[in-house]
């Protein structure tokens, strides 16, 4: 058996470009990625840690190089890309710059014993995996959080200073997307954790309750649908993308597996918006919807399609604060679930008119 591994490579030193470096290995006795890696450094040298706490990003999950080669095969595949926990602060191959996620600590330090700051830096994975960084680059970090909620179970006397500082500093809490699909073998705990704190200083808003639509309202209905009802129009001619965050709606996940339209596969289908907080940061909730949507379009797809009546809202009314902050028009036509259904069964006529209504209107009847 053989894995293709493509590392990422990157000398600050004399690098202008990272690039990718390419392994075919042969498994024999290597148990898991840390044997593979210390075979390939035997004979092409490259910057990584030898510890089974390394980590590292493998197709887009952030893991470690304890991952053992039957995981490896069995999440992964037989095809890896290999990459930094931040390309961004890469110095030399795998190894980062870490100094963005230890200065964090000095926020908390009157609180912190040294056992306290060895196990913040066992968390780095948290730190950069998630994906607020792509967006905030100064986001306080999902590490401190939890470090914060310990220290709190800890020492609950000093619940409200710690929470002050927390609530203080800018991009902050109100700024957490879920760690949940970005860590391979994922504790759930760590965002009931986290949730907490959101909890603790009121920053929570149920979805329902929560207006989405910054720049127009919206009036488009969603009708009801019969999803025993066989296929008419199987959207043979389209590229359909599908966003669906947290969790995958099986619904609609079998529809298109039923149709003969071509899938696009975004990398960012299942990106958390942080819909909960949106009343108090919607600018960094618009700016990841850009991103899936742009990332949908210059993918070729003619339709995104999106699963709950909120995400609509959000993607399809708010066109030009979307487009500002991404600095260029964001013009694909957005399908919810239901409108999916009622068009592959052929009820056109019953959806017809509240498809006009959508602020870019899909043109498919």
């Amino acid at each position: 058996m053989k894995l293709e591994l493509s590392i990422f490579r990157f000398d600050a030193k004399s690098d202008y470009l990272p690039y990718y470096k390419k392994h075919f290995i042969k498994i024999k006795e290597q148990k898991t990625l840390l044997d593979i890696f210390k075979q390939i450094n035997i004979d092409e040298p490259f910057g990584f840690e030898a510890s089974n706490d390394f980590s590292l990003v493998i197709n887009g999950l952030y893991t470690k190089l304890s991952i053992t080669i039957e995981e490896l095969i069995n999440h992964f595949g037989k095809d890896l890309t290999i990459e930094p926990l931040s390309i961004r602060r890469a110095y030399k191959d795998l190894l980062i710059d870490e100094e963005d996620f230890k200065s964090r600590l000095e926020l908390l330090k009157d609180f912190t014993k040294e056992e306290d700051k060895k196990e913040y830096l066992s968390n780095k994975i948290y730190f950069y995996a998630s994906n607020t960084l792509n967006f905030q680059y100064n986001y306080i970090g999902d590490a401190l959080l939890l470090l914060a909620h310990k220290l709190i179970e800890k020492e609950p006397k000093n619940k409200g200073a710690i929470l002050e500082i927390i609530s203080n500093e800018e991009n902050s809490i109100e700024s957490h997307t879920s760690l949940e699909n970005r860590i391979y073998n994922f504790d759930k705990s760590i965002e009931k954790r986290i949730r907490q704190i959101k909890e603790s200083l009121s920053l929570i808003k149920e979805i329902k309750e929560q207006n989405f639509c910054l720049d127009k309202n919206s009036n488009v209905k969603f009708f009801d649908y019969d999803k025993t009802l066989p296929i008419k129009h199987d959207f043979h001619d389209f590229n359909l993308a599908y966003y669906y965050g947290n969790k995958i709606d099986e619904e609609t996940n079998n529809l298109l597996n039923k149709l003969c339209a071509k899938k696009i596969t975004l990398e960012n289908k299942d990106v958390d918006l942080n819909l909960e907080t949106f009343h108090i940061n919607p600018n960094l909730t618009i700016r990841i919807a850009a991103s899936i949507m742009l990332e949908a379009f210059d993918g070729g797809a003619d339709l995104l399609i999106v699963d709950s009546e909120e995400v609509f809202k959000l993607f399809d009314s708010n066109r030009e604060s979307l487009s500002k902050v991404v600095g260029r028009e964001v013009i694909i036509p957005i399908l919810h679930k239901s409108e999916l259904f009622n068009l592959a069964q052929g009820e056109h006529d019953k959806i017809r008119d509240s498809l006009k209504k959508h602020e870019i209107d899909p043109e498919i009847i």
